[in-house]
């Protein structure tokens, strides 16, 4: 049997508040994740959290590695120190993934901050939408340089940067976003993800180390004056790689394939050609859209729309047949002079159609030309421009089928005889940009042989058919805890659970490509391709990913009579390598672009200039060049010398972490197992063969619940784990219990197994005294504190009394009272501020050698310019001496008293900067001593009297 005494020191042990850069403090953050334990990310989470005074690192992983898990593990553990104020900044496309992400693998709630959000935060009555504190905010690059001044308001525990190859290049002029970033995220603790931290230049390593923190580098020039312009290449890159090593870290694909498995990519094209009348509509639309003046697009947004109307021209006649109806309304209303504002902006309409239009726009340059005024418009043009699109939507009218959904069919038949050969699922995933297009491809799979075996899932998934799905998964799930209360989140749950268990085909907007796991499907269908390479990536990347055990097959289709789609699909394949492979896109390719919308303005610029197929090949050969350039492997060798560290010490240093952390975990799922076993008591039935129960209390949903989120996910159980609620009731239950001292006698008999420690004092007695030490230091940190002795007064160590709680125990009422046990406590106490002391000890030197070797930078940097202005000066009177003519050698004397009068000046401003640097060096120290002083507080928790039988 357990105690209200052993319920108690579980309850205090699973919650106290470790020091995050050991494994079993961060086993916490790992118990709470639905993820599974990498021992790189494991790593790469402790090498993020070493330092509380560390201003941040650069986790630099290969592709396919799951940075974003070993992030969500630094979030996760922040948040569960009750340090909340957390920002995520990404690249606009990969918004939605995050906070998916971040909810359904470490349930963590978190807001998307963007235009609509931020108005309605701020109706709400928050003044500055960043500043929450009780969700992980997340926005877009543009979006936080755009509202630096709030960024910059904000007490930020954590910033985490994605996509970081973005900041590179901070330290040149004109980078405004990355400077406003930077200066707006200056207090806060960052984390930089990026695969490239260097592509181009050594300079782009200062350049992240400088966002990071202004103190682990001198200034540019004396940055470059020691790892740039250094002409021993070997001291460069040794000097170079022990300084950067304390901010970066990166993990090889090869140095994982003990744990993790990859399965190929294979593509497949499929063409098909455009009918008549098809091609008509693409010829006169394009045509249109090249027309020098038009009413019907607002100016400041006319590229954008643009590329947004090509893209649905190119999705289906349903797609751009709907839109030109509402262009020609507008226009119609724009003739009249009816509220001429409303009548010229697409962008609500377009909305909800092409579903990333606003994502899209926060990436895009922003054109501030002015809208059209009355007094502007030419009458006679505008009559022509109603003419051309009534033309245009009449003839998409008049299409009722589309050659590229036939060839779908043909595709999916094919692809599903295929996969049945294999083994594979017979389950595809149809990626389109228009929510019109999607209906349409309903309407003809349906009518086409898989009638209820089609889902859609979308932005809003407010259709009929996902209302229904999503109030038979409410049903399903009435009693097991898996609903979140938010629809959004839950509905996209609904359908992902209906695909995988009852459908075989998924259409999905780019909005499944945002934070839906779907390593359970094989078949990946673009049926529309983005000209963006990122999306494509991210779009194969929901299936491509961890877990998936069969080769992906991704489809594509092009039309044979469109020269510039077919250039498109070449570009995609063969310079981003985005089809086919082990992991597809490298971040190295993907890395080099930095931003996959350059990509789509260069090819929409294409589609608007070129007309003939000579044309279209000369520009996408430039743009190819173009990339060429951008996509240089001439650091390659460079970066595989500073970053990778592919050796047996890694090797080792992953295999002890793995180690370390499943017993962690294995030590952590055993304790909260016994605590809600002895808490719960008849109100659940327990499994005798595997960590689970079913509750049938009053106090929470009835129904399963495992402690393994695999077997929870596969069986539709509830995951349990320390912060689930019924967890943290009994927890909550246990600590405030108030107890009385009594005394317990342990069944050593009983356990099973040999416990060497405690063999000896079989039929001994003793007393055991279970504390709280709390240390407030630059992390505040909880220990529980064990100590016992003897009858006969032996002292016993922590490790000794934890020995002991592991054994059952009989309680009774004490007969003796207890001695004074406050010196052994004290020992125990001694021992754990000497560990805290000692680890403070280890931040102090590492900041302070920080500081050495920035203040040496500057330094260096001065007395460069000194030595060369001592060059000049040698220079001249060489002149001087080798002049023939008077006038020469006294002009030549001028300068060389000019240069002295300065290198005397220079010389004596040396002293005082260096004193300068100097004095702000000892104030940084003397901030940092502030910082690691240290306080401690002890509670009593009980004291028992023991024997063990």
């Amino acid at each position: 049997m357990t105690t209200d005494f052993h319920a108690q020191y579980w309850a205090y042990t699973l919650t106290v508040q470790g020091s995050p850069d050991s494994v079993d403090g961060l086993s916490r953050a790992i118990s709470n994740a639905r993820v599974d334990l990498n021992p790189h990310q494991v790593d790469a989470a402790l090498f993020a959290l070493k330092s509380p005074l560390s201003k941040g690192v650069i986790l630099a992983d290969e592709v396919g590695l799951g940075k974003t898990i070993e992030a969500g593990l630094v979030i996760s553990q922040r948040w569960a120190e009750r340090r909340r104020h957390i920002l995520v900044v990404v690249p606009a496309s990969l918004r939605k993934q995050w906070q998916q992400e971040l909810w359904e693998k470490f349930f963590i709630p978190s807001v998307v901050l963007e235009r609509k959000a931020w108005m309605r935060l701020q109706a709400d009555g928050k003044p500055n939408p960043f500043d929450l504190g009780d969700q992980v905010v997340i926005c877009s690059y543009y979006f936080a340089a755009k509202h630096r001044e709030a960024v910059s308001h904000v007490p930020w525990d954590l910033a985490v940067i994605d996509e970081a190859h973005r900041l590179r290049n901070v330290y040149k002029k004109g980078n405004k976003t990355a400077k406003a970033l930077s200066a707006g995220l200056a207090h806060a603790t960052k984390l930089l993800l990026t695969a490239t931290p260097l592509q181009n230049s050594l300079m782009e390593l200062y350049g992240l180390a400088s966002v990071i923190d202004p103190h682990l580098f001198g200034d540019p020039a004396s940055f470059r004056e020691q790892f740039v312009r250094e002409p021993d290449e070997e001291l460069r890159n040794r000097l170079l790689k022990q300084r950067i090593s304390e901010v970066c870290q990166r993990t090889l694909r090869e140095q994982v394939l003990e744990y993790v498995r990859f399965t190929e990519r294979i593509p497949v094209t499929h063409e098909f050609y455009a009918s008549d009348a098809e091609q008509r509509l693409y010829d006169d639309v394009s045509e249109y859209l090249r027309r020098d003046t038009l009413y019907g697009l607002p100016s400041a947004q006319r590229t954008l729309m643009t590329m947004v109307l090509r893209k649905l021209l190119a999705s289906s006649s349903f797609a751009i047949g709907a839109t030109l109806e509402r262009l020609l309304y507008r226009l119609r209303e724009l003739q009249e002079d009816v509220r001429r504002g409303a009548a010229i902006d697409l962008h609500d309409d377009v909305e909800e159609d092409f579903e990333t239009v606003e994502e899209v726009q926060d990436d895009w340059e922003h054109d501030e030309s002015p809208d059209f005024e009355n007094g502007d418009i030419d009458p006679e043009l505008l009559a022509q421009e109603i003419a051309i699109i009534e033309a245009c939507s009449q003839l998409a009218t008049n299409i009722q089928s589309n050659a590229k959904g036939d060839a779908l069919l043909r595709a999916l038949s094919q692809a599903f005889e295929q996969a049945d050969a294999v083994g594979a699922p017979k389950k595809a995933v149809v990626f389109t940009e228009s929510r019109r297009t999607q209906d349409y491809l309903y309407r003809l799979l349906t009518s086409n042989g898989y009638e209820k075996r089609v889902v859609m899932i979308n932005g809003s998934n407010n259709d009929e058919a996902a209302k229904a799905v999503y109030a038979e998964w409410l049903d399903r799930h009435v009693d097991d805890g898996v609903p979140t209360g938010a629809r959004a989140v839950d509905v996209r749950a609904a359908i992902t659970e209906e695909f995988k268990n009852n459908a075989a085909i998924l259409l999905a907007t780019e909005a499944a490509a945002e934070g839906v796991n779907l390593q359970f499907c094989s078949l990946v269908f673009n049926y529309d391709l983005p000209w963006n390479p990122q999306r494509v990536e991210q779009r194969i990347g929901r299936c491509h990913r961890y877990g998936q055990t069969h080769d992906v097959v991704v489809v594509n289709f092009v039309n044979e009579r469109n020269a510039a789609d077919r250039r498109v699909l070449d570009l995609l394949s063969e310079k981003f390598r985005l089809f086919e492979g082990v992991f597809g896109a490298s971040d190295d390719v993907l890395g080099a672009v930095e931003s996959g919308v350059d990509i789509e303005r260069r090819i929409t610029d294409i589609y608007q200039r070129c007309r003939t197929a000579e044309d279209i090949a000369a520009a996408f050969d430039e743009l190819r060049a173009e990339l060429d350039e951008q996509i240089t492997t001439k650091m390659s060798e460079t970066r595989e010398r500073l970053l990778e560290h592919f050796d047996e010490d890694v090797q080792a240093r992953l295999r002890v972490h793995r180690d370390l952390a499943q017993a962690s975990l294995d030590e952590r799922g055993r304790m909260l197992l016994n605590l809600t076993r002895h808490e719960l008591g008849n109100d659940a039935t327990f499994a005798t063969d595997h960590p689970r129960f079913k509750y049938h209390g009053a106090a929470a949903r009835h129904g399963w619940y495992s402690l393994d989120w695999r077997v929870a996910e596969a069986e539709g159980l509830v995951f349990y784990r320390v912060d689930h609620p019924l967890a943290r009731n009994i927890i909550d239950d246990a600590r405030q219990r108030p107890l009385t001292v009594q005394h317990l006698t342990f069944n050593y008999a009983a356990y099973g197994s040999s416990i060497a420690v405690l063999e000896p004092y079989v039929g001994r007695s003793g007393w055991l005294a279970c504390s709280l030490l709390t240390v407030n230091s630059v992390t505040d940190e909880q220990f529980i504190v064990l100590a016992a002795i003897t009858t006969d007064g032996e002292v016993l160590d922590g490790e000794w009394c934890r020995r002991l709680m592991r054994l059952d125990a009989m309680a009774k009422d004490v007969d003796a009272s207890p001695p004074e046990l406050t010196p052994a406590v004290t020992t125990q106490i001694n021992g754990h501020l000497r560990e805290v002391e000692t680890r403070n000890g280890r931040y102090f030197d590492a900041e302070v050698q920080k500081l050495d070797r920035w203040s040496d930078d500057l330094k260096l940097g001065l007395e460069r310019e000194l030595k060369e202005l001592d060059s000049e000066i040698r220079a001249k009177r060489k002149e001087s001496a080798v002049a023939l003519a008077l006038a020469d050698k006294l002009a030549a004397q001028r300068e060389i008293k000019a240069l002295e009068q300065r290198r005397n000046r220079k010389r004596r401003d040396l002293y005082e900067e260096q004193d300068k640097i100097d004095e702000q060096r000892a104030e940084i120290i003397d901030g940092i001593e502030r910082q690691l002083r240290t306080t401690h507080a002890i509670q009593r928790l009980f004291t028992v009297q023991w024997t063990i039988q």
